[in-house]
Order: structure tokens, then C-alpha cells, then sequence
């Protein structure tokens, strides 16, 4: 099979990874069927051999002078090391071999040297920053100077475009260690043990001797996957290595033309995963020249605020409808119960741990077991919720027409000042996840997503750029708060929503400063890092005057309308239904068939419970927990004229 893409103008090849189970598999040398049990038991013998390969050569080479080594990207004779983590580790002279007695071919070694060199070189980044804090130690570790900022950031590479939060996350955990040594740690090995290595097989890192994968020509969405595994845990021999095919049933998701390689193997909940790399030919998204844009905006009970912009040919930006909202309040309150869950359970084990009894142990156990329950329901639940939001707001992207997404940049926010409660929920928000999945989405649409500097896009006026006074509500304005905007400039007057206002601000200054845009090297993402006061200037949204389409002056009689006494009905006869229950109406404008949702939530809440928690009011819609979707809301955009209504002969009841 070719490994080669073709590409058309104006494609670009994307990789991307799907998730897929291998159920069961076939020993090549004796025939036998192998049952996912079976299988999963020889995958975990090789998963073990590559694991102890691997934390040996971690525990060898954690520390500074061989990360920096490994780093430098060259050998002892300058030449420049391999791209591929094993064959650098080998240049390098770091090898590995399994325990005295068995036996593993030189692929299994390679899988093993390649996981390690992976964590070796992620080390890299994490030591700099921590060098960085270290020696530009500020005199209050829990407030810097703004020189003392300049200090740390001129210390730390790259550190000019370093969030914030970074360096202050990095400062708490050197206090913590200052705190229990009483002296700071010397570099990150001080503070970090030794990586953990997860139990995987990387097969990329094979060639045809060790794993193979054909895509079935007749059947796209199958593949036969062929690997050598061990028939016995401790393999003395290469006779105790056999073939195994195994075949695989690729997801939807993978592309007809796309090309696919090796997996990387994982046993997940009792089964072999493969996380299944494929690439496929998209359209190429570009930095510039973009003319519609779409502005997103990141809330708390209101996920996503999102709309679009055009920039027009005379530098005017104008904003194409109102806009639209993903709300998510109902998930989000069933994560924050979930958190509260989780640490009123780490609470109680720590009491255990701290009592030391060895009758409590079992108690411990059992606890420890629904603390990863409620932490794989937490994970599942923001998982959910990042692409349920990504795709929104790439098909709000796509239905508009939009070439790029402008998003806020904010890896440095931390959540002060709005309560206990408001900062935790604030804090542990899935925007990283939303805009990793938005990014995976919209390449395949050719849409580009580019991040903005976040300052001030909430607290000036989209119009004129003058700070908006921030008000309780529209219909409360001498009530301070967070919620409604109102221009402080009387020639401009435009007031509006917080959320609504902040996308109109981050679609205008991506169109204004998109000459800007530069693609981080570190993360491959494209970003607008700084705001220029010259372009900042032209990034407003130029109000526009509602004209009628067509001509409504009088020009004769008024016709006489008819008063309904009575309420309108439906015009045309309803479909069929089955025959329900005996004296129900069949017809009307309120269903007859909807079944009544379930009660509202008490206080005392299960992990499985998706509901708000009861507080004095009376919850509905998201909050009475029916399911995932009833908890994620999105207000239908209006970008352009409504289609006409099929149903606007049908009256109201009221």
C-alpha cells in the first residue's frame, strides 16, 4: 500500500488520530482463534517488557545534563540527531536491554527507547521554565513587580509570550518545596520524580519485521493489523514470538482516502485500544485575507458567545446578524457537582491515610475505586462537552461563510474576586479542550483558528471603543455588575450583552491586525501575540442602518381585516398518529405525545444524577437532568434573511 498522499491545489495533508477497539485476533503459526481476553493478556506481556525497558533508561537519564544533552540535537562528532526519539538515543549510545533471560527482538527495544526519548525531550520545556523562576527569584513569591516580571521572562526561553499562569503555577509548586525542605530545589528533577510510564506500544516505531496494517481494498472501513506478540510472559526464545492478525474496524471518521499507520496500543476498561493515526488531504487555511470572520467568546453559564464579522473593501467592519449563544449550564453544574463529589471522597481518604489502621484499609479501597469512577465520569462529561462546543461553533463558522474563528487567548486567566464557588467553576472551564477540538474540526474544513490577545475585549464599546459601564441588568442601570454593557459615549449609545459585545470586539481586532499572524512554532498554532494601537484603532464594528427592502408608503385604502374572534387553528389536517389514550386530543398546537420529564433534582445528589442542585428555586429545561443534550442549549443564528416559515398558518392557543 502506497504511504504516499496525493494533494491537489490548495490541499494540504493533515494527520489526525480515531479511536478503535481490536476485539480478537488469530495466532498465524497454530491457527487459534484468540479471544479479546487472550489478547489483551499477550499484549500486556509486551506492554510490560517495553515498560521496564523504558523505566530503566528514564530512571538512568533524569537529570539536567543528559535532558540537555538529548536537547542540543547534536552527538559527540556534531552531527545533527535523528527527528525519531530512539535512533537519537541511539546516536547518543543510550540503549536498554530486557532482564537476563529473555529474549525480545531489536523492535520491541526501539518501542521502548522511543518512549523514553518522548519524555526526555518533554522534560526540556518544563526544566527551562523552572531555571527561568529560579533564577530571577522574586523577593514576595506571592506578588512579583513588574520588574521583577521583566526579570523572570528575560530568564526563561521564550518567556516574552509565556502565560502568566505558568509562571505563578511553577512559583507555588518551588514555594511548596521551599516550604517542606527549607531551601528552594536546585531544577525540576528536584521537584518532579521520575516520569511515569504509562503501559503502551508504540508501534510507529517499528518497521515490517515487527507490525504491519493493510487497509482492506474491498471493505474501506476495514483493516488487518499484524504484529508479533509473546505467547508466554518471560519469551526465552524467538519461537516464543508468534504472528497475530488482528483485524480492525475503522471509525466513520476515517476518510475513504485516507492513508493509515501503525497504532499505538493501549489496554483501556479490559480492552486493547489502538489510537489510529491517519492522513488525508484538506483544504489549506491561510494566515491572511480573510474577509468574513467569526468572533467567539468564552463564558461560564453561556459556554460560547458567538458571531460574525465582515470586512469590507473601504477598511469598514460590519457585523453580520446578532450572533449566537451555547449554553451549558446544566452540564456545568452537573460537573461542579461532580468535583464537590470527588473532594468530599479525597477528604475522607486522607483521613484514612493519616489514621494509619489497618482495619480502615478495606474502607480505603473501596473509596479509592469511586474516586476513579467519579473522575472518569468528570473526564467523559468534559469530553462531551468540548466537542458538543467545537462543532457548534465550526458549523456556525461553515454556515456563514467565515475563512477563519478568532478566539480569546486564555491560558493566563485566573478567576479572583467573583466568590468561592464563581472562581473554582471559572478555573476548571474545558476552554483548552474546546479550542483543541475547534482546531481539529475546522481543518477539515480549510478554516483557520487564530488566537487574540484577550485585553480588553469585554470592557470597551465594539462601536466606538469607549469603556463600557458594566450594569446588573438592562432594566436595572444604577445596579453595578458584570452582565450588561452600556457606552459611556452619548454620540454612540449602543448597549448590549457582555458576551455579545465581546465577540463583535475579538472578530474586529483578528480582521484588523491579521497582517499579524504568526504560527507558533511550540504548538503549531496560529496566534496574534500583540495589539497594535494603529490597527486597534480601525477594529470597530461600524453600526449599520436598517433600510426596508421594499417601498411601504400609503398609496391607497387600508383593506379590512378580519377580527379572529375565535383562536387560530391549523389549516391543513394533522398527520396519522396511532391511537393513544382514550379522551386525549389529537390535534392543537401544544404535542400531545411529549412524555412528562423527570422530577427536579433533591438535595442529596448521585454520581449519576444530572441535575441542578436544589436551592430554593424551581429548576427546569437543562436543570431537571433528562439526558446530555437537554443540558447544552444553542440559540439559532440569524446571519442573514429567515427562510420563510411553513407553519405560519398555524395559530396559538393562548
Amino acid at each position: 500500500m502506497s504511504r504516499k498522499l496525493p494533494l491537489a491545489d490548495g490541499e494540504t495533508a493533515r494527520t489526525a488520530c480515531a479511536r478503535a477497539l481490536v476485539r480478537t485476533g488469530v495466532d498465524a503459526k497454530s491457527g487459534e482463534l484468540l479471544t479479546a481476553a487472550a489478547l489483551m493478556e499477550r499484549v500486556g506481556w509486551c506492554t510490560d517488557l517495553v515498560a521496564q525497558m523504558a523505566g530503566t533508561l528514564l530512571t538512568e537519564h533524569w537529570n539536567t545534563n543528559d535532558v540537555d544533552v538529548l536537547a542540543a540535537g547534536q552527538d559527540a562528532g556534531g552531527r545533527k540527531l535523528p527527528s525519531n526519539a530512539w535512533m537519537a538515543l541511539r546516536r547518543l549510545g543510550w540503549t536498554t536491554a530486557p532482564e537476563e533471560g529473555v529474549k525480545v527482538n531489536d523492535r520491541i527495544v526501539r518501542m521502548a527507547q522511543e518512549q523514553a526519548g518522548r519524555a526526555l525531550r518533554s522534560v526540556k520545556w518544563r526544566a527551562d521554565v523552572v531555571g527561568g523562576v529560579l533564577a530571577a527569584w522574586p523577593a514576595d513569591p506571592d506578588k512579583r513587580t513588574p520588574e521583577e516580571w521583566d526579570q523572570v521572562r528575560a530568564a526563561t526561553p521564550g518567556g516574552a509570550y509565556l502565560p502568566s499562569g505558568i509562571i505563578r503555577s511553577r512559583t507555588r509548586q518551588i514555594t511548596a518545596f521551599e516550604r517542606k525542605h527549607g531551601r528552594l530545589a536546585a531544577d525540576v528533577f528536584e521537584l518532579e520524580p521520575t516520569a511515569r510510564v504509562p503501559r503502551m506500544l508504540l508501534l510507529a516505531a517499528c518497521d515490517g519485521q515487527q507490525a504491519t496494517i493493510e487497509r482492506s481494498a474491498t471493505e474501506p472501513t476495514k483493516a488487518l493489523l499484524r504484529l508479533q506478540l509473546p505467547a508466554r510472559p518471560d519469551p526465552h526464545t524467538y519461537a516464543d514470538w508468534t504472528w497475530v492478525e488482528c483485524p480492525i474496524t475503522l471509525p466513520p471518521t476515517v476518510p475513504a482516502n485516507a492513508v493509515i499507520h501503525l497504532p499505538t496500543l493501549r489496554i483501556v476498561g479490559g480492552h486493547v485500544r489502538a489510537d489510529l493515526a491517519y492522513t488525508h488531504p484538506v483544504p489549506k487555511s491561510q494566515r491572511t485575507g480573510h474577509t468574513v470572520a467569526l468572533g467567539v467568546d468564552w463564558g461560564l453559564n453561556t459556554l460560547l458567545s458567538a458571531g460574525a464579522a465582515r470586512l469590507h473593501d473601504d477598511g469598514r467592519i460590519t457585523a453580520l446578524g446578532s450572533g449566537a449563544q451555547f449554553r451549558a449550564a446544566g452540564v456545568l453544574a452537573k460537573q461542579h457537582r461532580l468535583r464537590s463529589i470527588s473532594e468530599r471522597l479525597h477528604a475522607r481518604t486522607d483521613h484514612y491515610t493519616r489514621l494509619a489502621d489497618p482495619a480502615l484499609d478495606v474502607k480505603n479501597a473501596v473509596l479509592r475505586e469511586e474516586i476513579r469512577r467519579v473522575w472518569e465520569r468528570r473526564s467523559n462529561l468534559n469530553g462531551a462537552l468540548a466537542w458538543a462546543a467545537a462543532r457548534w461553533a465550526v458549523d456556525q463558522a461553515a454556515a456563514v461563510g467565515a475563512t477563519v474563528i478568532y478566539v480569546e487567548d486564555l491560558r493566563s486567566m485566573e478567576a479572583g474576586g467573583m466568590g468561592r464557588t464563581q472562581n473554582t467553576r471559572m478555573s476548571q472551564t474545558v476552554r483548552g479542550q474546546i479550542g483543541d477540538r475547534m482546531r481539529h474540526l475546522a481543518a477539515e474544513a480549510g478554516i483557520a483558528v487564530v488566537t487574540v490577545p484577550p485585553r480588553n475585549t469585554s470592557k470597551h464599546c465594539p462601536h466606538c471603543l469607549t469603556p463600557l459601564r458594566h450594569r446588573k441588568a438592562p432594566d436595572r442601570p444604577t445596579v453595578s455588575g458584570w452582565k450588561w454593557g452600556i457606552c459611556r459615549s452619548r454620540e454612540c449609545g449602543w448597549q448590549g450583552d457582555r458576551d455579545q459585545g465581546a465577540w463583535r470586539r475579538i472578530a474586529a481586532r483578528g480582521l484588523a491586525h491579521q497582517t499579524k499572524t504568526v504560527a507558533d512554532r511550540a504548538s503549531a498554532t496560529m496566534v496574534i501575540r500583540t495589539v497594535v494601537d494603529t490597527m486597534e484603532a480601525k477594529a470597530v464594528i461600524t453600526a449599520t442602518l436598517k433600510t426596508s427592502r421594499t417601498d411601504r408608503s400609503k398609496t391607497g385604502p387600508t383593506r379590512p381585516r378580519t377580527n379572529h374572534l375565535m383562536p387560530r387553528r391549523r389549516e391543513v389536517p394533522s398527520p396519522v398518529r396511532p391511537s393513544g389514550r382514550a379522551g386525549q386530543r389529537p390535534e392543537g398546537h401544544a404535542p400531545t405525545d411529549r412524555r412528562r420529564l423527570p422530577r427536579a433534582a433533591h438535595r442529596h445528589q448521585g454520581v449519576t444524577t444530572i441535575s441542578t442542585p436544589a436551592t430554593g428555586h424551581r429548576p427546569r429545561g437543562a436543570a431537571l437532568g433528562a439526558g446530555f443534550h437537554l443540558h447544552a442549549h444553542a440559540a439559532p443564528p440569524r446571519w442573514a434573511e429567515p427562510v420563510s416559515d411553513l407553519t405560519v398558518h398555524i395559530g396559538s392557543l393562548s
